[in-house]
């Protein structure tokens, strides 16, 4: 079967939305929803944190989402268990994205295993060095449909961006900036000579722009450059309030597409 990532890059090459939020927040229970509701709403790739009590990528809204999911309960044994059935309601590709702490501490082996049997696409691990997935888990990854996403910045080399380029089985993550995650500088405008230089390289695979993401007019200039873009922190602030659930959802993405 091919993996969905795949799929979608085939089938929808511009204005591809994928949305991130933390497993468990801002309740525990949520995460099976906030999937259903994305989805319906017409994200087209949703990431779904895994929380980690040392962040130290993210800026202060996924630190303080993970905080709260991990006060709630949330585990990555917990989250397996809550998406078990995913797939009997949504269709789009899931990508799992955390730090590679928890992953080990599950068992490598074990965590691609399971991912295969729920139906989870891919994993965006940042922290987990290029050599050593190349070297030792990426044929563990190629053998249960798994895509590894790698993520470049303004400062990765040529050199380094063709290697991971080479690896890449589904998408490159564009980090726009070298700052945290939810950091206000209009990264959009200031990156220009970023995006051109990464546009004229002529990648084999595509690239979805994340960090600085929060409203249409951003989302529509990082699709100038690439095949859509990447929301996080913007969306977790969405997620608090009293209103329900799928108000919030339907209202936040109606913002953007």
């Amino acid at each position: 079967m091919e993996n969905r990532i795949h799929s979608l890059f085939k089938k929808k090459g511009n204005k591809i939305l994928s949305v991130y939020f933390t497993a468990g927040y801002p309740a525990l229970n949520d995460t099976i929803e906030i999937i259903k509701e994305l989805e319906k709403n017409g994200v087209d790739l949703i990431e779904i944190g895994i929380p980690f009590s040392d962040p130290v990528a993210d800026g202060p809204v996924i630190q303080h989402s993970s905080e709260i999911a991990l006060k709630n309960g949330m585990t990555l044994n917990l989250l397996f268990e809550q998406m078990e059935n995913i797939r009997d309601h949504v269709s789009i590709p899931l990508i799992l994205m955390g730090y590679f702490n928890p992953v080990m501490q599950y068992g490598l082996e074990n965590f691609c295993a399971k991912c295969k049997e729920i139906g989870i696409d891919g994993t965006i691990l940042p922290d987990l060095p290029l050599d050593v997935f190349e070297n030792d888990y990426k044929e563990l990854f190629e053998k249960n449909n798994l895509s590894n996403i790698f993520l470049i910045t303004p400062q990765t080399p040529d050199s380094r961006i063709r290697k991971i380029d080479s690896l890449s089985s589904a998408f490159i993550y564009m980090v726009s900036s070298s700052s945290t995650t939810g950091i206000k500088t209009n990264v959009i405008d200031s990156q220009t000579s970023y995006f051109e230089r990464i546009k004229k390289m002529d990648l084999n695979a595509k690239q979805l722009i994340g960090f600085g993401i929060s409203d249409r007019s951003s989302f529509e200039k990082a699709c100038h450059y690439t095949s859509g873009a990447i929301i996080g922190s913007a969306f977790i602030k969405a997620l608090s309030g009293e209103r329900a659930m799928k108000e919030k959802v339907k209202d936040f993405v109606q913002n953007i597409i």
